[in-house]
């Protein structure tokens, strides 16, 4: 059974949104990471990259497959995980928290409203 904390706003495509502010943290879910298994290499996005929607802002590479991490809402990228660089293990051993990938400003905060609940994404996984 994933691990699928409240409080997060989760997408189908299995990243996860936590709201600090004005600003939301990414990652990839718990689910995601089981997928992927031992993480070995994670491209981050560069700070003041425009983002999109559903639109490839990041790569998670596993000794089993390489993954796109897609971006849940429009804004910019303010800060970056770079622990992920040397460490992108991070993510297999801490997801929501040391294995975050990027900080993001986004256009609409509201937006965040418009994705998965805790309890949705959990029927989304079932």
């Amino acid at each position: 059974m994933s691990n699928v904390p409240d409080g997060l706003k989760y997408t189908e495509k299995h990243e996860w949104v936590k709201v600090e502010g004005d600003l939301i943290r990414i990652g990839i879910t718990d689910y995601a990471q089981s997928e992927l298994t031992d993480v070995v290499y994670v491209e981050l996005p560069s700070v003041g990259d425009d983002i999109t929607p559903d639109v490839e802002m990041g790569i998670v590479e596993s000794v089993k497959s390489t993954s796109d991490v897609f971006s849940p809402i429009a804004g910019e990228v303010v800060e970056i995980n770079g622990d992920l660089e040397d460490t992108p293990e991070l993510i297999n051993e801490d997801c929501y928290a040391k294995g975050w990938i990027a900080i993001i400003k986004p256009a609409d905060i509201g937006d965040v409203e418009k994705l998965l609940s805790p309890e949705r994404y959990k029927e989304l996984l079932d």
